[in-house]
């Protein structure tokens, strides 16, 4: 069973010098109760991925083709009026930045609330009888007191937690979650890990996982798919595309995180860097900066292929690419 379906989604952003493709041909797929990580550099399309999804594309950005089905409803061309009522029943979202989600003059109590009411058939007594609960679920100590808080007043793990009960508050069956650890300390971001978890198990509710944090996606995800230059590179179970990448790509992200046994005297580094919207490669986007390119690369776009357990976007997994080559 699928819940959320991405089908060769491409977003584009028109400029006086010509339209710049900032997310080609992406297809994935979320099932209930999984988590799937998005991981890759700054610049990747990772965020963006997520912004189509729910529908917050900055303009003049937009959806030039491919579909977005939620529940069986495609949900990417639908009016503003529609979407916007999808986006807060169907589908929650959790940012990097929780004062960027919480105003600042309304109590916690007074947000939680309205987003409740906004989207289901409720009393105000009910309405705060849920947002009691749903602080007390996301680890706020003495919920019912703290709920005429304002948001300065809470610290920043504190926040972030209000924030994952706003995007619970309308019991959504698929939450987008941009980097929602980043700003947090070890220790807090360890128990937001968790709690995205038990989530997932107790309701279940699907994740997408925005992260840059490999770490963060061992520990959380079901599966991850990899993202460069606005391509998904590989995708697969967590286990398997970190522990036997198929893309080099994948590969040299993977070498490049610090080992915990101490047996690496350097990290690897990969050489070059993320090209610009408007010097996209041909053929495979990260062949200039690939150290098993070879003739094909630079010619033909690589799809999907099947690599044992997961899909890489490389030749090397062609059954013809010698041929081709």
């Amino acid at each position: 069973m699928t819940l959320l379906q991405v089908q060769d989604l491409v977003v584009e952003f028109p400029t006086r010098r010509g339209t710049l493709r900032a997310l080609d041909r992406i297809s994935f797929e979320i099932a209930p109760g999984e988590i799937l990580g998005v991981v890759g550099e700054s610049g990747a399309g990772k965020s963006l991925t997520g912004a189509a999804i729910i529908g917050l594309l900055e303009p003049p950005g937009r959806i030039a083709s491919g579909q977005v089905v939620l529940e069986g409803e495609r949900i990417d061309d639908l009016p503003p009026a529609h979407l916007r009522h999808i986006r807060g029943r169907k589908i929650g979202a959790i940012f990097q930045d929780p004062l960027t989600s919480l105003n600042p003059l309304y109590t916690i109590g007074r947000q939680l609330v309205e987003t409740i009411q906004a989207h289901l058939p409720v009393d105000n007594a009910e309405a705060r009888r849920r947002a009691v609960s749903l602080l007390e679920d996301t680890g706020i100590p003495a919920a019912a007191e703290r709920i005429d808080h304002f948001p300065h007043q809470f610290s920043g793990g504190m926040r972030q937690r209000v924030v994952i009960a706003l995007a619970l508050a309308a019991e959504p069956r698929l939450i987008v979650a941009d980097e929602p650890t980043t700003a947090l300390d070890v220790s807090i971001q360890a128990q937001i890990i968790q709690l995205l978890k038990r989530l997932c198990r107790d309701r279940g509710a699907a994740v997408m996982l925005i992260t840059h944090d490999m770490g963060v996606i061992a520990e959380t995800c079901d599966r991850v798919a990899v993202m460069y230059a606005g391509r998904i590179a590989e995708i697969g179970p967590v286990h398997e595309v970190i522990h036997q990448p198929a893309h080099p790509y994948t590969l040299g992200l993977m070498a490049s995180i610090p080992d915990m046994e101490g047996e690496r005297e350097r990290l690897n580094q990969i050489d070059g860097a993320m090209p610009r919207l408007n010097a996209i490669p041909p053929g495979c986007a990260y062949h200039p900066r690939c150290p098993r390119a070879f003739g094909r690369c630079d010619r033909q776009r690589p799809e999907l292929l099947h690599a044992g357990a997961t899909q890489a976007a490389c030749w090397l997994h062609d059954a013809n690419a010698e041929l081709a080559a």
